[in-house]
């Protein structure tokens, strides 16, 4: 599964304050930098916890044909595929792709989205088509003010630890601890 984010979230002014506050800096010499660690830090978060911390627009690449050996009825049906991305707030549109990477939108699938976000999608693929491209909104906060706590502070305290060890020679882990324990309870694992 191939995932593009097509509209990225939206930090507002207000994360940079807190972010700049947290640092303790007033001036805005830094500031692009800043926005750019910020938005590494909600990456970090998202890949860390398996969960798009804020509303965005997504879309997933799918291979329609073949068993996938393994997966629990329906998912092993060949037309059933699941999201990888969570927590789904809708799906928009699904278009098959055919072999020279033309689109044609498709009006003949199902959705199922459950009470944690997870989304599965049946497809029915147009003739010629072997993958199909789906596009859909998935986030746990619809903006900055809304996303929990510990995963809004934990994006300012990664971005902030990044700030001050941009000129160290050793590269830490990423996330610290103190990071991680924060996202902890968030982390949505799956089994292969």
């Amino acid at each position: 599964m191939m995932r593009v984010i097509v509209t990225p979230a939206v930090l507002p002014p207000s994360a940079l304050a807190e972010l700049k506050q947290w640092l303790g800096i007033s001036t805005t010499q830094d500031d692009d930098s800043l926005a750019a660690l910020l938005a590494m830090a909600l990456e970090v978060c998202a890949d860390f916890t398996g969960v798009l911390p804020l509303l965005c627009t997504v879309e997933e690449g799918l291979t329609l044909y073949g068993l996938r050996p393994g997966e629990p009825w329906p998912f092993a049906h060949p037309r059933w595929h699941r999201l990888s991305s969570t927590p789904v707030r809708s799906v928009t549109s699904v278009a098959g792709v055919q072999a020279d990477g033309s689109q044609i939108s498709t009006q003949d699938f199902e959705i199922r989205i459950d009470a944690s976000g997870a989304c599965q999608v049946r497809i029915e693929a147009p003739v010629g088509c072997s993958s199909a491209v789906v596009t859909f909104e998935a986030g746990l906060a619809a903006d900055w003010d809304h996303l929990p706590q510990p995963l809004h502070h934990g994006i300012i305290r990664l971005a902030a630890h990044q700030y001050r060890m941009r000129e160290s020679a050793g590269a830490d882990a990423l996330p610290p601890a103190s990071v991680t324990a924060l996202w902890r309870p968030y982390r949505r694992m799956r089994v292969a």
